[in-house]
């Protein structure tokens, strides 16, 4: 299965970072955030369930803007195979 070499960018690690110490901050933005920084270096890619949980949040209207830029990034570094 190839992998996908992509990681995050600094703007979003830092989002991610912010969203991780705020303590409004949903579960769903707070996993979303920690794989983001998970796959900041490295050769870390997105699993299949936070594939899953990405894609439904940016399917969603309900979610804010920052967590939908978190799910954008979480899914842009997922297993294109998949």
């Amino acid at each position: 299965m190839p992998k996908n070499t992509k990681q995050t960018s600094a703007r979003i690690a830092t989002l991610a970072a912010e969203t991780l110490q705020n303590e409004r901050a949903s579960q769903i933005a707070k996993s979303l955030a920690a794989s983001a920084l998970a796959q900041r270096s490295g050769s870390k890619q997105t699993g299949a369930e936070m594939e899953d949980l990405a894609a439904k949040v940016l399917a969603s209207e309900r979610y804010a803007d920052e967590t939908k830029e978190l799910a954008a990034s979480v899914l842009s570094q997922a297993n294109k195979a998949r």
